[in-house]
């Protein structure tokens, strides 16, 4: 006999069992796949379509309750009138200052944290004061923003305490004025940046808000920090819980103090938590909406104003569907340039 005929002998006593493996796995996979249909058709329609219609409404000439879905000429003319109201410009500038902020001080405020009850872990009252950090992270923003904003109130808030305290009795003897900060009120901006971008960037100049820290965007930054320091504080903790004693105990014989030891070994060592960390923060300061709107609003001469809240206010309050859309867009595409480069890195890790 042949080694063709051989051959193809065996491949007709094989093909019966290939086939039948091809059964079973086409089986198998088309129950998943069933399974799995009706989630991938809802986020196909309610994420991604309704990404495309955005997208589309923010190129057309929808300006009033009346549709117009006809594209607007010049195409991109929507996006040019977003960028040169002054009220997004100031929306752009909020979101920067705060985001700095806030991020700043929830992860400075949650590390703090995290390091003194790592420390102290053996303390008994220990349980009871992580609860007690974690606490306000459990909360709704919408309360958070409402007690915020009586707290921070020029008349019923923490100013009070300069009265009870007798600070403003004090500095009327010596003939100053009382301390009455305006707070949430206060329409300053400090430590502007308008004249030194204005030598560096050509065109800088034509920016027709003040670029820097306006002060009642502090207390909504304090507000949010607040209430995501002790996330923070959590998510350091378990990165803490994963870095042995061994470890630790081996740079103490070494002669290290344990400052040395949570500054060049245990901080160094939760770098991948301090991205996740940064990710997180950075994907809630740009969506932030409901703290901002219930504590302050938009703020005295748009000083806490939002994207988020320029969306809503312009979508459903003027009917300007095109421009909210546009602004809807530019959030998306700001948010993207930052969690997509984070899941990549996190893919690959997981594949490494």
């Amino acid at each position: 006999m042949s080694l063709k005929s051989v051959a193809s002998t065996e491949a007709r006593l094989a093909a019966p069992v290939v086939a039948v493996h091809k059964r079973r796995w086409i089986g198998k996979n088309f129950d998943s796949f069933l399974v799995l249909l009706p989630s991938f058709i809802a986020i196909v329609v309610f994420v991604y379509v309704f990404i495309g219609i955005t997208l589309y409404v923010s190129l057309s000439n929808w300006r009033t309750l009346k549709p117009d879905l006809s594209i607007r000429e010049p195409l991109l003319q929507t996006y040019a009138d977003l960028f040169a109201a002054p009220r997004f410009q100031s929306d752009l500038r909020n979101t920067v200052v705060f985001t700095i902020l806030f991020i700043g001080l929830s992860v400075l405020v949650g590390l703090g944290l995290a390091i003194l009850i790592d420390h102290n872990l053996k303390q008994a009252m220990i349980p009871l004061f992580r609860n007690v950090y974690l606490f306000p992270y459990a909360l709704s923003f919408v309360v958070t923003g409402v007690v915020w904003r009586w707290l921070f109130n020029p008349e019923t808030g923490v100013n009070l305490f300069f009265n009870i305290f007798g600070i403003n009795s004090l500095l009327n003897k010596l003939g100053y004025a009382p301390l009455k900060p305006g707070w949430i009120t206060d329409p300053s901006v400090v430590l502007q940046v308008n004249g030194l971008l204005a030598k560096v960037i050509p065109g800088a100049g034509d920016i027709s808000i003040k670029l820097g820290v306006p002060l009642a965007l502090i207390p909504v930054a304090l507000a949010a920090s607040w209430q995501l320091s002790g996330f923070v504080m959590a998510t350091y903790l378990g990165g803490m819980a994963t870095i042995s004693d061994e470890v630790r105990e081996a740079a103490l014989v070494d002669g290290a103090t344990e400052w040395q030891v949570y500054r060049r070994i245990v901080i160094p060592m939760l770098r991948p938590v301090t991205v996740s960390v940064l990710v997180i923060l950075l994907h809630v300061s740009l969506k932030i909406f409901d703290l901002v709107f219930t504590m302050t609003g938009v703020g005295p001469g748009f000083a806490t104003d939002m994207p988020a809240i320029f969306v809503f206010e312009t979508m459903f309050r003027a009917t300007r569907y095109n421009l909210a859309a546009a602004a809807a867009v530019v959030m998306l595409i700001v948010a993207a340039l930052i969690v997509i480069p984070y899941l990549v890195r996190s893919l690959r890790s997981e594949e490494q």
